[in-house]
């Protein structure tokens, strides 16, 4: 996007203390990561949601460190002038450090991220600060965890009652102690939510925490509907049906090649006459 400059964390932070929310989306290609950036996004988030919606999983404990250094490298290729965050696939920073910065490396190297981002709370602070030191900004990701899915007793709201909530709080300034430049909050009550933006200096960006956090990310397939079948989720606003348009699309190309109406002669390229008498001869120019 000609003129755009890539936002920083320093400008995220100034961001949050003017008022002004962060718009941010994932994106797995090139193209998506083209589109968004032309659209105006602050941040591409690579998610290893990409496990669900672009590698057919039913979770993303399957996507693995090669998988998100592809996919981040093509995204940084479509977006030149976007922060870019990329997922911490499961179990590539909760053994030894040295393990945990060759994932990181390969990330920012390879990858060519602007930053990383690890679910978890207090049990991941020492590895945040850790890659903080290293040089990497690291964006937190508190409430519903994916990768811990089978852990909290699966997709649940967090921030019900008291003593969810102190975690929650407790995970999130453990987080900005450690120099997390933000944090995710998913599936979070609001009012939690709101408290939790109130308490850190840090960009709080929700996803299905509601309307005050310091801004927002979608799935690019939800926020477009890019599914089939696509399931409904309450936190999510669709704003194109983008599958229906690609099905209706296909079905009307597989109709007009059964019945040969494309191509059409407005789609072909005619050779002259001498190209027909090198094939058939002379005699054969009206075969």
């Amino acid at each position: 996007m000609a003129g755009k400059q890539a936002l920083n964390i320093v400008k995220m932070k100034k961001m949050k203390l003017d008022g002004v929310p962060l718009s941010m989306l994932t994106a797995y290609d090139y193209p998506s990561a083209r589109l968004a950036e032309e659209a105006g996004i602050d941040l591409i988030l690579v998610g290893d949601s990409l496990g669900n919606v672009v590698l057919g999983y039913d979770s993303t404990l399957p996507v693995t460190i090669e998988d998100m250094v592809y996919h981040t490298r093509a995204v940084t290729r479509g977006a030149e002038h976007t922060f870019i965050v990329a997922d911490m696939p499961f179990m590539t920073y909760h053994g030894g450090i040295d393990e945990t910065l060759r994932s990181v490396r390969r990330l920012m190297q390879e990858g060519r991220a602007h930053a990383v981002k690890m679910e978890g709370g207090l049990e991941i602070c020492s590895t945040v600060a850790s890659v903080v030191s290293a040089g990497v900004p690291v964006l937190g990701h508190i409430g519903l965890t994916p990768q811990s899915v089978n852990m909290i007793g699966g997709y649940r709201v967090q921030g019900k009652d008291p003593q969810d909530a102190k975690r929650l709080m407790d995970e999130a300034k453990a987080l900005e102690a450690a120099g997390a430049f933000g944090v995710v909050l998913e599936l979070v009550t609001e009012e939690v939510a709101e408290a939790i933006s109130k308490e850190l200096s840090i960009p709080t960006i929700g996803i299905g925490a509601g309307r005050y956090c310091d801004g927002q990310v979608l799935v690019f397939h939800d926020l477009l509907r890019y599914a089939s079948p696509y399931r409904e989720k309450r936190f999510v606003k669709t704003y194109a049906d983008v599958g229906s348009l690609i099905r209706e699309g296909i079905s009307q190309y597989v109709q007009e090649v059964k019945q040969r109406s494309f191509p059409d002669e407005s789609h072909i390229f005619a050779a002259d006459e001498t190209v027909l008498e090198s094939l058939y001869g002379a005699a054969g120019k009206g075969v």
